[in-house]
C-alpha cells in the first residue's frame, strides 16, 4: 500500500518522464510547486518505489523513470482525463462537416485527424460491412479486357471491384449484367452476395447475357478478394519515429514491421470489449510491441455494426490527452454514423 506522498511522487515522476522522456531527478522534483518534499524525502520514496517494481534507474541518471508495471499502477490509479481544448474540438468537429461523405472516406479523415492530435499512430477498423445492403451495381470499362465493378451499399461504403472481361464480350452484355445484378440483389446484405449468385444470378446469366460462363466467373471471382485487412485504416504510420524512444534503428525497424503487416495490426483490437482499453509493453503480446502502448476504443455504427479505433505510441504515451482525445472520437463517430446511416 503506497502513502498520500508516494502516490503524490510517482505521479509527478511519470508525468514529469512523458512531458521531457528525461529520468526524473529528487532534486529536479523538490523544486517543482506541487512536489511539497525535500529532496532527501524524495529520494527515500523513490528508493522504495523501485524496491517495489514502479520504478527503474538508469544507467546514463542518477534519475528514475517509470516501469511498466509502473505504468500499469499509474493508468489504473493516477490517470486524470482532461477536458478537450477549442481547437481540438474544432478539428474533431471538422470530420462530420460535410454529411454528403461515404462512411470510408470519414473513417479515413478520422485516422489523419487523430494521428495530427496525438502525435502518435492511429489504426481505425471500419464496420463489418458484411450486413450492409446492396444499394446499387455499377460497372465502368477500365480497357477492352478490365472493367471495375462499383458497389455502393446502404450504409454509405462503396467497394470497387477489378474484374477481367473475357473477349467477344459485347457492350450490350455489359448493361444486361448491370441491369440483372441491379433488379435481383439491391436490398440483399454484401455477404449473402456470392450464394445469390450461385444459386440464382447464374440462371439468369445463362438466359440473357452472351458468353455467360467466363464473365460470370471472373465478376464472381472479383466479389470474392474481399478480406479483414481491407477494414483497416492507418493514420501517422511514421509518427512513431519522431518519438526517441525509437532512435536505435532496430527498434524502429521492429515496430515499423509490424504495422506494415496488416494482419498483425489488426489482432491489436478486439471488438467484443467496450470502453476505452490499455494495453502496454508486454501486454500487446508481440516482441515488436514491447516498447509500445496501445489504446484502444470501440464505436458503432448504427444496426450493431462495430468498428474501432487504435492509438499506438511509446510506453511513455500522454496517456490523459490520447484517452481524452478517444473517448470524445468515438463517442462523436457513433453519433454521426449513426445518423449516416439513417
Amino acid at each position: 500500500m503506497l502513502t498520500e506522498r508516494q502516490l503524490h511522487i510517482l505521479q509527478a515522476i511519470v508525468d514529469g518522464f512523458i512531458r521531457s522522456a528525461q529520468p526524473v531527478g529528487s532534486r529536479q522534483l523538490s523544486k517543482l510547486e506541487t512536489v511539497p518534499f525535500s529532496a532527501a524525502t524524495i529520494r527515500n520514496d523513490m528508493a522504495d518505489l523501485e524496491e517495489l517494481g514502479l520504478l527503474e534507474k538508469t544507467h546514463t541518471s542518477s534519475g528514475r523513470v517509470p516501469s511498466e508495471k509502473g505504468y500499469r499502477f499509474y493508468v489504473d490509479h493516477l490517470l486524470r482525463t482532461r477536458s478537450l481544448e477549442g481547437n481540438d474540438l474544432e478539428r474533431i468537429r471538422s470530420i462530420f462537416d460535410d454529411r454528403l461523405l461515404e462512411t470510408e472516406l470519414i473513417i479515413r479523415k478520422t485516422a489523419d485527424i487523430l494521428s495530427e492530435l496525438t502525435s502518435y499512430t492511429s489504426i481505425l477498423l471500419g464496420p463489418d460491412v458484411g450486413q450492409h445492403k446492396v444499394k446499387r451495381f455499377q460497372i465502368i470499362p477500365l480497357s477492352d479486357d478490365y472493367a471495375v465493378a462499383i458497389i455502393v451499399t446502404d450504409g454509405g461504403h462503396v467497394e470497387h471491384r477489378n474484374f477481367h472481361i473475357p473477349e467477344d464480350i459485347h457492350p450490350s452484355d455489359i448493361e444486361r449484367m448491370v441491369n440483372i445484378l441491379n433488379e435481383h440483389l439491391v436490398g440483399v446484405p454484401l455477404h449473402d452476395i456470392d450464394r445469390r449468385m450461385q444459386t440464382e444470378i447464374s440462371g439468369i446469366f445463362r438466359r440473357h447475357v452472351g458468353r455467360y460462363g467466363d464473365l460470370f466467373r471472373s465478376f464472381r471471382e472479383s466479389l470474392s478478394t474481399t478480406n479483414e485487412e481491407e477494414r483497416l485504416f492507418f493514420g501517422g504510420r511514421m509518427n512513431m519515429l519522431t518519438q526517441p524512444e525509437f532512435n536505435d534503428p532496430e527498434k524502429a525497424r521492429q515496430v515499423m514491421h509490424y504495422m506494415e503487416d496488416e494482419p498483425l495490426a489488426a489482432l491489436l483490437f478486439d471488438l467484443g470489449a467496450d470502453g476505452i482499453h490499455i494495453r502496454i509493453g508486454s501486454e500487446n503480446g508481440h516482441l515488436a510491441m514491447e516498447d509500445c502502448s496501445v489504446i484502444t476504443a470501440s464505436y458503432t455504427a448504427g444496426e450493431g455494426r462495430k468498428g474501432a479505433i487504435a492509438i499506438v505510441g511509446p510506453t511513455r504515451m500522454d496517456y490523459a490527452r490520447v484517452v481524452s482525445v478517444l473517448d470524445y472520437m468515438s463517442r462523436g463517430l457513433s453519433r454521426e454514423l449513426g445518423r449516416h446511416l439513417k
